[in-house]
């Protein structure tokens, strides 16, 4: 077979292939170069990167935000009434520490023998005026009878002079008497009108003494009534009896001790009304106020309760509230219990909000928002905030997402690069 001239030939280049050929490779090397140049102005631009795994990351919503205020406190008694002893005397305790009680029910009773013997006393002097106060109704009786025989009698005897008086003027006429006798006649019917006017006003004077000394004995009467009266009630408060319905919470006095006037003897406590005591920093001292609403964790229970009591004055930079339950079954809770509560300061509907987070530790005039994998700064502005949430006014829009968690890796730069 006969070999064909392949071997022997060469190829030879044109002026376009070489060309062609400078073209490819200058075009390869310009892409190389442009992307090497993209690269470094990226790299330029963000300057760091930050792994997204690192980074806690939310969105901005439309919705309502509700400006709150964190605070520790206990469950309180809302009526734990004191007992205090009303007299002098000795205590004979009838509950101890702990115990139930009703309304009504013996709790303690006094022993005050000086308060017996006083009651005693004004009893006896009681019945002396009593007495008196009797005997001046029959003294007043026989007196007013006294006056009235001699108004009588008096009366009897004007009624005869002016009978005399009337035969001596008929007999005179018929001469049948001297001017004498007439004028005799005339001076006993002058004399009896007379007696008679005084008669009448005696009489209406002693009547008036006899009222006002009968009504001078009633008066002692009655007074010392009311003294034997108030020395009786002190001595029915001898027996000092619960004023509410619940436990003993704690004794202030021994059995059997003596114990002085206005003194503490035991504490009560209500256990149909309980309440919150709440301790809140004096930072919000100034934007509390009553009837606030208060949502209230007391165990595995959510209560609800509004603010009914300021304390006007700052103890260890607090300010102490008292909070009342609303119409909820309260059943298991415990005085002393401990309670986390939220006070409800403000309600804001359809506002900008994001997730509360420590990029506040900056000031909150600035966040990182999220595009593609470019973190970029912006200035925004902030409004009121939550425990959980913190209103956005200025800066971002609905939808936008902004980087949450603390920039202390960021040095503040202007973009930052997010690695997946």
């Amino acid at each position: 077979m006969i070999k064909d001239t392949r071997g022997q030939d060469v190829v030879v280049d044109t002026p376009q292939t070489i060309w062609q050929r400078k073209t490819i490779f200058g075009l390869g090397i310009g892409v190389l170069i442009a992307g090497l140049a993209y690269g470094a102005m990226t790299q330029a631009k963000t300057q760091l990167s930050v792994a997204k795994q690192d980074l806690d990351i939310a969105r901005v919503e439309l919705g309502a935000l509700t400006r709150e205020v964190s605070a520790n406190g206990k469950i309180v008694a809302a009526h734990a009434p004191t007992v205090y002893s009303p007299e002098v005397g000795v205590a004979t305790l009838h509950v101890k520490a702990g115990d139930q009680v009703k309304v009504g029910q013996l709790i303690v009773a006094l022993s005050s023998p000086e308060l017996s013997n006083e009651l005693k006393q004004q009893q006896s002097e009681l019945n002396r005026l009593e007495g008196e106060w009797q005997r001046q109704k029959l003294e007043s009786r026989r007196q007013e009878l006294g006056l009235t025989k001699s108004l009588d009698l008096a009366s009897v005897a004007l009624q005869a002079a002016e009978r005399e008086n009337r035969r001596a003027q008929i007999s005179i006429k018929a001469s049948l008497i001297s001017q004498i006798d007439l004028e005799q006649a005339e001076d006993e019917y002058a004399r009896a009108k007379l007696n008679y006017a005084h008669a009448q006003q005696e009489a209406d004077l002693g009547r008036d003494t006899l009222k006002f000394e009968l009504s001078s004995a009633k008066n002692r009467y009655e007074r010392q009534k009311l003294v034997v009266d108030e020395i009786q009630r002190r001595v029915s408060n001898l027996e000092i009896r619960a004023s509410v319905e619940g436990i003993v919470g704690n004794l202030l006095v021994q059995n059997k001790a003596a114990v002085s006037q206005n003194e503490a003897l035991m504490r009560l406590v209500d256990l149909s009304a309980y309440e919150v005591e709440l301790q809140v920093p004096e930072s919000y001292a100034n934007e509390l106020g009553i009837a606030m609403r208060v949502v209230m964790r007391v165990g595995a229970q959510e209560l609800f309760g509004e603010l009914s009591a300021i304390s006007p004055e700052v103890n260890n930079r607090e300010v102490t509230t008292r909070v009342k339950f609303k119409s909820q079954d309260i059943t298991g809770i415990r005085q002393n219990q401990r309670v986390l509560a939220r006070i409800q300061l403000e309600n804001k509907e359809n506002v900008l909000k994001v997730k509360r987070g420590p990029f506040l530790n900056v000031g909150g005039h600035f966040v990182y928002l999220l595009r593609d994998d470019i973190a970029q700064r912006v200035s925004i502005e902030v409004g009121s905030s939550s425990l959980k949430d913190i209103e956005i006014k200025a800066g971002l829009q609905e939808g936008d997402e902004i980087i949450v968690s603390g920039y202390d890796a960021f040095t503040q730069a202007d973009s930052v690069l997010i690695r997946q």
